[in-house]
């Protein structure tokens, strides 16, 4: 009796090693979602922002991330002069804008019909 306890304990150990791996698919299809889902659009989105931030030029309008709007009026190697009031400029890290806007903003020395 002892001896057929021993050889049905014996059967159970070669399945061991296949469960270990087939234990590890989950986990590895967890990671291939938050790939696709989660890090792959961060890094486009992070690509996209490095490169508006090198395209910007003088006169273009923008947005920082505080929310002020202004003009770009001069810019340095990490700072942008910008104007967002008439004769009013500030400078702001390359790094907070947030976006450019759309269409050029009115020169301020042209007058006002009424």
């Amino acid at each position: 009796m002892i001896d057929t306890a021993y050889a049905m304990g014996q059967g159970g150990a070669p399945d061991a090693g296949a469960s270990g791996f087939a234990s590890f698919i989950p986990l590895i299809l967890m990671f291939v979602i938050f790939y696709f889902l989660l890090i792959r659009p961060q890094q486009k989105r992070n690509r996209e922002h490095r490169n508006m931030i090198a395209n910007l030029k003088k006169g273009d309008r923008i947005v920082t991330t505080g929310g002020l709007h202004g003009r770009i009026t001069g810019m340095d190697e990490t700072t942008l002069t910008v104007e967002i009031a008439d004769k009013v400029r500030v400078k702001i890290n390359r790094g907070n804008v947030a976006g450019v806007l759309p269409g050029q903003a009115p020169a301020s020395s042209e007058t006002k019909e009424g």
